[in-house]
């Protein structure tokens, strides 16, 4: 299965890896790749994840990490819709 990014994710994505590279610059790298193997893991297991409240909609926890991935799978794709540190408080609406 293909994996596809909403233009909500990508955003998620790149203000994640911005705080991960100034918090923490060494271990950016691995936290970065781990999330990348997590999301790239759905292509080939796209119901791994268990659903959500939200009908269609599935949550991938990225281990070791406080990272969740939310998704949906339609047709013969996963696409990512958003990415969120669980540390922090939700947005309104999740």
């Amino acid at each position: 299965m293909r994996v596809r990014y909403t233009l909500q994710a990508r955003n998620d994505l790149d203000s994640i890896y911005t705080y991960l590279d100034q918090r923490a610059p060494a271990a950016a790298r691995s936290v970065k790749e781990l999330i990348e193997r997590r999301i790239a893991s759905l292509a080939d297991f796209p119901l791994m994840a268990p659903a959500t409240d939200e009908p269609g909609t599935r949550e991938l926890t990225v281990v070791r990490y406080s990272y969740k991935v939310y998704y949906e799978v339609v047709g013969g794709e996963v696409r990512i819709t958003h990415i969120r540190d669980a540390r922090r408080q939700p947005c309104i609406g999740e």
